[in-house]
């Protein structure tokens, strides 16, 4: 088993959404892929509610490398996926090429993150239809336009999407999908044959 996990990105992909599993991965003897509409740097911004607004303000945040370009991903040689939030998602989910990855993860039963906007990606792709997810509530439309269902919780897992939203929920909702990783691996490591199907609704 491929110990490679995607992590998907774009300009103004949230920090913490993406930062936090980049090195939650390493930690876990993962290898984090970053992957992005071109291989290039991308900016990321820092994607909160300023005290006093209703509405959503952004600062500038770190930049990270994006090592492969959507157009180049090969799916079977990964893992997992995590789909990170901030404003990329609301552009870059109308890319072909990601798209066909992301459903390939879904299908497969490979374990999927998804936090805050990311869920935008997951719509766009037909993904959602009949899932618990969590989300951002900006977002809530986006998942139940396309037949998902909203979840206001910190961690929501159904089936092999494991879900959080916003990064306030790192904490808990990424340790379900290192799980989930971690069962792959080691049902992998211990021959069996297939992976069993996860339960539809999963616990944190």
């Amino acid at each position: 088993m491929s110990n490679k996990v995607l992590i998907i990105i774009g300009d103004a992909s949230e920090t913490l959404d993406t930062l936090y599993p980049y090195y939650r991965l390493q930690e876990g003897g993962y290898e984090p892929v970053v992957a992005g509409p071109e291989k290039r740097l991308y900016q990321m911004v820092m994607h909160e509610i300023k005290p006093g607004w209703t509405i959503t303000k952004e600062w500038e945040g770190y930049t990270l490398n994006a090592e492969i370009a959507f157009a180049d991903i090969v799916p079977e040689d990964y893992a997992g996926i995590m789909l990170s939030g901030g404003r990329a998602p609301e552009y870059i989910r109308y890319d072909q090429n990601l798209v066909k990855a992301t459903r390939h993860f879904v299908e497969s039963g490979k374990p999927v993150a998804c936090v805050c906007h990311g869920v935008e990606i997951l719509a766009y792709a037909d993904c959602v239809k009949g899932r618990r997810m969590a989300t951002v509530p900006k977002c809530k439309f986006d998942l139940e336009v396309c037949g998902g269902i909203f979840v206001d919780e910190a961690c929501v897992v159904d089936g092999n999407i494991v879900s959080g939203r916003t990064f306030h929920d790192n904490g808990r909702y990424f340790g379900a999908f290192m799980k989930q990783l971690d069962e792959a691996r080691d049902r992998e490591g211990s021959g069996s044959e297939a992976a069993t199907p996860l339960a539809a609704n999963g616990r944190c």
